[in-house]
């Protein structure tokens, strides 16, 4: 399925996963309704104006338990309502299924915990941060985010986020250190694909080859020194006045995943963040303030608040500088002159992207585009980013692209681009020698199940399960009946 994120992540939470840290440790009985004062427990039968017949009214029970994990009913119902709501069929999900990948996913999270996989709170928060962000991004506020998650506060929807996101964080850790040293090696993915009939090998539709030329546009330098003197003059104010970083952080911060949090990050030498940014933080004494700095995305301070150990609590302010419409009129004049002496025949369009493009990571493979799902050239039709399906569908054999404007997608100024298909495949059942990157990834996740299932299997007889008489008819893919 290919769901939004903001949209599935929405179904989970809606479905009523508050419970997902409860204890338990014995099975619980349905709920039933108190009878009224004075009346017998048990059933009960009303005896004034109407004789309805007796009944039992079920609030809520517990569909599932996976070791110290509660699934209740209205998890799985609620959740199944919201996925189906979203255009999900039968096929795709159903009560059965759903509640089999919650209990899955609870597995993995008590297992985690079992092996100490540890998880700090800061991390949460920050991935709580991250997404809220970017909901009131798309509702517009966090009022309307609020009204769509019915919830009354903001504190009331970061406790639910920080639940849901604990379990969603361990049970990736734990999947990732069951298959994360996994590997196939060519003969294994030689037997993996002579094990596949013939009249039932994958077929692989329509792909591209793609390739590009970047200009950035050049920032005149009296826009870089406003940024640095900006910088110099609030790291200044913090130093000598007493002024707090965290609320010019709020203030003038460019950075929109940490400006709502007054620039709060909490890194190791392992966070995914540029090297320049990580050399001036990792140099900071505790307290410390950095001189202006400059990275692909702009100008920084950084403040490190707290350092533990390997980890560091920091706080930064990033700066862009202003990038004036003629630096990207420029740009543009620039690739446009480019493209004509390409059509013309005085480099090639590889050459060219190795002599001018401004994009690090492509020019020096002559602007090839890698597809991010397998890091090869080739990108599927009916897989490719929707943006870069329209860029080039019309475009024909040797065919260059007008100059696109395209904005960074890290949040940096933006560019221009040309782009050229370099190659086509048409939709073809899967040969071996043309297709081995696809066949080798194929293996690999053919591998990965295996080690996924043989795991479930050894965890589900030695963990606390149970599940309810209602569920006991589904045709799990998993033995959680341990029969």
């Amino acid at each position: 399925m290919k769901k939004n994120s903001l949209a599935l992540f929405a179904a989970l939470f809606l479905g009523g996963l508050c419970s997902l840290q409860a204890q338990v440790r014995d099975s619980v009985p349905d709920t039933q309704v108190e009878p009224p004062e004075g009346v017998a427990t048990g059933d009960y039968t009303a005896t004034q104006e109407s004789q309805a017949p007796k009944q039992r009214i079920k609030l809520d029970g517990i569909a599932a338990v996976v070791g110290d994990y509660v699934i209740l009913d209205s998890d799985v119902e609620k959740t199944l309502i919201d996925l189906r709501n979203q255009g999900a069929t039968e096929e795709e999900v159903n009560r059965c299924s759903l509640l089999g990948k919650l209990m899955e996913d609870r597995l993995y999270a008590h297992q985690a915990v079992q092996d100490s996989i540890l998880i700090s709170d800061d991390e949460v928060n920050s991935t709580n941060d991250q997404y809220l962000q970017e909901f009131v991004q798309r509702l517009g506020s966090m009022e309307k985010v609020l009204e769509f998650y019915q919830k009354e506060t903001v504190e009331d929807l970061r406790d639910e986020l920080f639940k849901i996101n604990k379990l969603q964080m361990l049970s990736q850790r734990m999947r990732q250190k069951i298959v994360g040293e996994i590997e196939v090696t060519p003969e294994e993915v030689r037997q993996f694909f002579g094990s596949i009939p013939e009249d039932e090998r994958p077929v692989f539709g329509a792909e591209l080859e793609i390739a590009q030329i970047v200009k950035k546009p050049e920032i005149p330098q009296e826009e870089k020194q406003k940024a640095i003197d900006l910088l110099k003059e609030i790291k200044a104010d913090v130093e000598d006045n007493g002024a707090s970083f965290r609320v010019k952080a709020i203030l003038y911060s460019q950075d929109p995943g940490s400006k709502s949090k007054g620039g709060f990050y909490s890194i190791t030498r392992q966070t995914p963040f540029v090297k320049e940014f990580k050399d001036v933080a990792f140099s900071l004494r505790e307290g410390e303030i950095s001189e202006p700095f400059e990275t692909n995305f702009g100008f920084h301070i950084i403040l490190a608040e707290k350092i533990r150990g390997q980890e560091l609590d920091l706080r930064h302010i990033l700066i862009q500088p202003e990038v004036p419409q003629a630096a990207l009129d420029n740009a543009r004049k620039e690739l446009d002159s480019i493209r004509q002496q390409v059509m013309e025949g005085k480099y090639t369009f590889t050459e060219a992207a190795r002599n001018f493009s401004d994009e690090k990571e492509t020019k020096f493979d002559g602007g090839v585009l890698r597809n991010p799902s397998d890091f090869g050239s080739r990108f599927e039709l009916t897989k490719m980013d929707p943006n870069l399906y329209n860029q080039v569908r019309n475009l024909k054999d040797n065919e260059i692209s007008n100059p696109i404007l395209e904005p960074d997608p890290r949040g940096g100024p933006p560019s221009y681009k040309i782009l050229m298909v370099t190659n086509r495949y048409d939709e073809h059942q899967a040969d071996f020698a043309r297709d081995y990157l696809k066949i080798q990834e194929l293996a690999l996740r053919d591998k990965q199940y295996k080690a996924i299932k043989e795991w479930m299997g050894e965890h589900i007889e030695d963990t606390y399960i149970s599940v309810d008489s209602e569920h006991r008819g589904c045709d799990f893919a998993n033995n959680w009946l341990k029969e």
